[in-house]
């Protein structure tokens, strides 16, 4: 988001192609590893899930108190940048896989949703999901913050756009703490 609101196009686009390479890798470890981990210990299935729930919860809150400080449109017109492409994919790639919010994230999500004996192809497929869905995400998110009015419009809603991230977190840590399975 920083990029496309202060870089050129290009530069945002190759450090969303990062991200979206530390996606991949997160959801391919976190698929295999909470396999494995739920296969060896079944009881490791029902901690994850309350951590994980307690985590999202956690995030979701968070999120609400960190609504006060959204940036105003002026505040990132002032700090255009030209990053050099490489640069911007390893900070895309580094600021993705060095998030441990990322790994427990994608932890939650496979906890939520594939329990042990869960079949390796449903995994790939979730991990598949995860980076076609990325890379939705970051083409329309580019394709629209670089575009002056919309990165006015996006940050005059960005606080509730904040609030709603916020509830889907929390009711989804929420879900992940109350389901049965």
């Amino acid at each position: 988001m920083r990029y496309a609101l202060t870089a050129p196009r290009r530069v945002a686009i190759v450090a969303a192609m990062g991200t979206i390479t530390g996606t991949l890798c997160w959801g391919l470890a976190g698929w295999l590893g909470i396999n494995v981990l739920f296969q060896a210990a079944p009881f490791a299935y029902l901690a994850l899930k309350i951590v994980g729930g307690l985590y999202l919860v956690w995030l979701g809150a968070k999120i609400f108190l960190d609504i006060r400080r959204a940036r105003q449109a002026d505040d990132f017109a002032a700090q255009r940048v030209d990053v050099p492409l490489k640069t911007a994919y390893r900070m895309g790639l580094a600021t993705n896989l060095a998030n441990p919010k990322s790994a427990l994230f994608v932890a939650s999500l496979f906890a939520a949703t594939m329990p042990a004996g869960t079949p390796f192809f449903y995994g790939l497929a979730a991990t598949a999901v995860m980076v076609v869905v990325s890379t939705v995400y970051y083409t329309c998110l580019i394709g629209l913050i670089t575009h002056r009015r919309a990165a006015a419009a996006y940050l005059g809603a960005k606080k509730r756009i904040d609030l709603g991230v916020g509830l889907i977190f929390m009711g989804f840590g929420t879900r992940l703490l109350l389901s049965s399975k």
